[in-house]
């Protein structure tokens, strides 16, 4: 029987190997890889897809309606209430951000396909993207009066020696928490989902050759089975909801500093 190897669905793969070229005295692999191809892609996909649901009917089709669902859920579900009327000119990259992490996500669920939300690398840059323009709006916005947002409102001005430290550390670590709740998410679900298929396939075969009592492994494939369509639904819910959660706290982390002259 084969061996079970749960990590592979998650190498790197080259498709289409292209020589490097030498950056800075780095060299750098432009070589097209299965990570790679996913993102075009998907890319490609969501391209096409709001082509098709822009075009502005009277009354609207299938496609456009559930485009203007999801452009709705972005606007009125996270950057209008969460950022408010300020929110407004971050709309593109929160609706941007949350459309390619659930096609990735939603993606990555087709059987033989690449989950590249799997990948740290590809968790790390979302979030360490999102941290860097919550710096540049805070820095923008608020000049040096950025770092109130380390200064809890209405304490007394000994605990700021305890909390300020604690503050700043909170904040710094948010591209990590963002990028491994994403990352942790993928790879735990599809990793349990891939146990499931292999007892499956496993339980079967050995009902099948040793025979007699064996035969019951087939109850254990049937259980299986039915735990891998029950995973692959949830794994679905997670997918979508992943990609909200993320844009969801891109919101706050930019409200926080968007509004903190209201907040502080």
């Amino acid at each position: 029987m084969a061996e079970i190897q749960p990590m592979e669905q998650f190498l790197i793969k080259k498709l289409v190997a292209i020589p490097p070229i030498n950056v800075g005295g780095v060299s750098v692999d432009l070589s097209i890889t299965n990570s790679v191809a996913t993102m075009i892609f998907a890319a490609a996909l969501i391209c096409v897809f709001f082509l098709a649901a822009g075009r502005g009917k009277v009354v609207p089709g299938r496609v456009q309606a559930f485009g203007e669902i999801l452009y709705d859920l972005a606007d009125k579900g996270l950057t209008g209430p969460m950022i408010g009327d300020r929110g407004r000119p971050f709309l593109p990259y929160v609706f941007t951000l949350f459309c390619i992490i659930a096609v990735l996500d939603i993606w990555g669920l087709v059987p033989g396909q690449f989950t590249v939300t799997s990948q740290l690398s590809v968790t790390v840059t979302l979030a360490v993207l999102t941290f860097l323009i919550v710096l540049t709006v805070g820095f923008m916005r608020n000049g040096l009066g950025f770092f109130k947002l380390f200064v809890p409102g209405g304490v007394h001005w000994g605990m700021l020696f305890i909390l300020v430290p604690i503050e700043m550390i909170s904040f710094m670590v948010r591209p990590v928490t963002l990028s491994m709740r994403l990352f942790g998410n993928m790879i735990g679900g599809h990793v349990v989902m891939y146990m499931f298929a292999s007892f499956v396939v496993g339980m079967a075969v050995f009902a099948l050759h040793v025979g007699g009592i064996a035969t019951l492994g087939f109850l254990g494939s049937a259980l299986s089975l039915f735990m891998v369509v029950a995973l692959f639904a949830l794994e679905l819910i997670v997918a979508f909801l992943q990609a909200f959660v993320f844009a969801a706290l891109t919101c706050t982390y930019l409200s926080d500093v968007v509004n903190l002259d209201h907040g502080h």
